[in-house]
């Protein structure tokens, strides 16, 4: 997907160019899709959100965001990712008390972003730990979120964040140690 057309067409958006959000979508799309994949991909067998409305529903927010000012395609993509996060864990939240406190949804996460030592996530966990970082440390905690729920390589954080690539694995390998010892932490109370 070339980079400017996304640039050009989210800022003709922000100068309120409707039809530039149209053409957007085409653009955006499959990269929408290939992230959900790989989030529902780490769900359990039975998930009931499926890809196609996941994406449907950040397109939804994201086009719906009034008052902000596209910079670029990794700016929109890490705005997908808060509202992937949003929309994941609003729905294990919900499922979770459908079923009255039993067992909180599962994500698998693959090597790239693991937690050393843990191969299942519970989700909501993540959540909670993540806004506990946030209160830490600010940065750390977008670092996550970008990476793990917008898929963006550490170059595209880099991006985002507007520092070095070399600073976010910095604040990567720091953010999965604090939160693999804050989820084990909070696992054993």
């Amino acid at each position: 997907m070339p980079e400017t057309n996304v640039t050009q067409l989210l800022v003709q958006s922000c100068q309120g160019d409707r039809a530039a959000m149209d053409q957007l979508l085409p653009l955006v799309y499959d990269e929408l899709r290939r992230l959900a994949r790989a989030y529902l991909r780490r769900e359990r067998p039975d998930h009931t959100l499926q890809g196609t409305a996941l994406v449907h529903e950040v397109y939804l927010r994201l086009i719906d965001q009034h008052s902000v000012r596209w910079q670029n395609r990794a700016h929109f993509f890490a705005m997908a990712a808060q509202m992937i996060r949003r929309i994941l864990v609003d729905h294990a939240r919900g499922q979770k008390a459908a079923k009255r406190g039993a067992g909180a949804v599962k994500l698998s996460l693959d090597e790239a972003v693991g937690l050393p030592g843990q191969r299942d996530l519970d989700l909501i966990a993540l959540d909670d730990a993540l806004h506990g970082l946030a209160t830490i440390d600010p940065d750390q905690s977008r670092v996550v979120e970008l990476r793990f729920f917008g898929g963006l390589s550490i170059e595209e954080t880099a991006e985002v964040l507007g520092v070095s690539p070399a600073t976010v694995n910095r604040e990567w390998s720091s953010a999965r140690a604090w939160l693999f010892r804050e989820m084990t932490r909070r696992a054993a109370t």
